[in-house]
């Protein structure tokens, strides 16, 4: 009579150790090949405050290692198991500042993934396609940009600040007073040819200093 144990050997046990070195290779390479794609794409198209180049690398060694993990898996059911167990336990705590850095994390993820199993052609075809898209909407971003204007004034030219900021559709973020100096934070948006306004506004008598800062987020660019 038939055993669950049986079954098990059987139907699992007997099929390990069915890859080949060629297999190995092809998977490694295929995936390299796509993690440099998305390596080009996060050199050439970042939009975060500081390019972070040992980032870049990590993703690229994200779909190696993604990829050999998925073979070992797809190779061995029993070392499968045991890897299943020790990276339960695995926890990373590294805050990741960029929303779109998970992006990226993500899509190094399914290609170590995909090209593991041995789904090389797509793999590729949707790696190109993801890119394409990103640069896509990277370039046709919204000419007009989210900008924090900081403004340090005394308080007798505090009408003549506001007079000069009419034109503007701006949010008050902050304001400081210490003594006879306030300090404004506006959050405002603009496109790039629109920023002359500030030197005029640095020059006004009274204003110690004006400075306009692009804002994304929670951080600045």
């Amino acid at each position: 009579m038939t055993t669950f144990s049986d079954i098990f050997k059987k139907s699992f046990l007997e099929e390990a150790g069915s890859l080949t070195i060629n297999e190995f290779a092809l998977s490694m390479l295929a995936a390299f090949l796509c993690g440099m794609i998305v390596y080009a794409v996060y050199r050439g198209f970042y939009k975060g405050v500081v390019y972070n180049h040992n980032f870049n690398i990590l993703l690229v060694m994200t779909s190696l290692v993604t990829c050999f993990v998925v073979i070992v898996i797809s190779s061995n059911v029993v070392l499968s198991l045991g890897m299943v167990g020790a990276l339960s336990i695995v926890r990373y705590r590294t805050a990741v500042k960029d929303p779109l850095d998970v992006g990226f994390l993500f899509w190094t993820v399914a290609i170590g993934v995909t090209c593991g199993a041995g789904l090389y052609l797509i793999s590729i075809l949707a790696t190109l396609f993801i890119a394409f898209i990103y640069i896509l909407l990277v370039k046709v971003r919204n000419r007009k940009h989210q900008y924090l204007l900081i403004v340090k004034h005394h308080s007798d030219a505090a009408q003549a600040v506001q007079n000069r900021l009419s034109s503007l559709k701006k949010v008050l973020k902050n304001k400081t007073v210490v003594k006879d100096y306030a300090e404004l934070t506006y959050e405002i948006r603009l496109s790039e040819e629109d920023a002359g306004f500030l030197s005029g506004l640095s020059q006004m008598d009274g204003v110690s200093s004006a400075v306009l800062v692009e804002f994304s987020g929670d951080y600045f660019e």
